[in-house]
């Protein structure tokens, strides 16, 4: 697998679950009360943070699977169906998912500092979905050699790039939120749901593969 068909695998199934567009504008509404000053030094903050849990989550997440004697095969599948269930309710009800959100951001707006990991990061952009999506992902390497490395750069910049959309969202959502409207917002989730739930499939698909193939021996 090269670095470039890595990235292409993570970083769809990444801005499908994380959605900046989409989470531009609830950040928007939980800051309101900031300064510019702060919400730029919260931004910064949020986006470095999500970066740090994805890579933690991409390089790690599996071989701590593997440390329990979970198989590459479960992982697929488990791993699929927690992103497919997850794109399976972002597509039916994401307003009530933007609404949970809400609720879990706003809960404990105060300093910056005191909000940029939890709740802003963790659970708001980079939750359990998406470390459910890394640790899936993560059961796509390569067993060894230079395909592994090439496939860890390659997630790992897929990664860099939705921290960077987290930054550029969270920086405009002011901007976002009076360009795209209620109506694009809506039309972006659904459109993003729809492809996390293929890439869940997909995902699952590789899973039961492995494990026929295990079986067959």
């Amino acid at each position: 697998m090269t670095a470039t068909s890595a990235f292409l695998l993570a970083f769809p199934a990444f801005f499908s679950i994380v959605n900046p567009p989409g989470a531009a504008f609830i950040f928007n509404e939980v800051t309101r009360d900031f300064t510019p000053a702060e919400r730029t030094r919260l931004t910064n903050r949020v986006a470095l943070y999500s970066l740090l849990v994805m890579l933690v989550a991409l390089w790690g997440g599996a071989y701590v699977l593997n440390f329990f004697g979970i198989s590459l095969g479960a992982l697929r599948i488990a791993g699929g169906a927690v992103v497919t269930l997850s794109a399976w309710d972002l597509l039916n009800t994401p307003e009530r998912q933007e609404a949970r959100k809400t609720e879990q951001a706003g809960a404990r707006v105060g300093r910056v500092e005191d909000v940029a990991f939890f709740p802003l990061t963790m659970p708001f952009t980079t939750g359990p979905g998406t470390i459910s999506v890394a640790i899936a992902l993560s059961a796509e390497r390569p067993a060894s050699g230079h395909d592994l490395l090439w496939f860890f750069l390659g997630v790992s910049g897929a990664a860099a790039a939705i921290a960077l959309c987290v930054w550029v969202a969270y920086r405009s959502a002011g901007r976002i939120s009076l360009l795209v409207g209620e109506t694009g917002r809506r039309t972006i989730s659904r459109m993003s749901a729809f492809l996390l739930l293929c890439i869940g499939v997909q995902i699952g698909v590789n899973g039961v593969a492995d494990v026929v193939a295990t079986l067959r021996e």
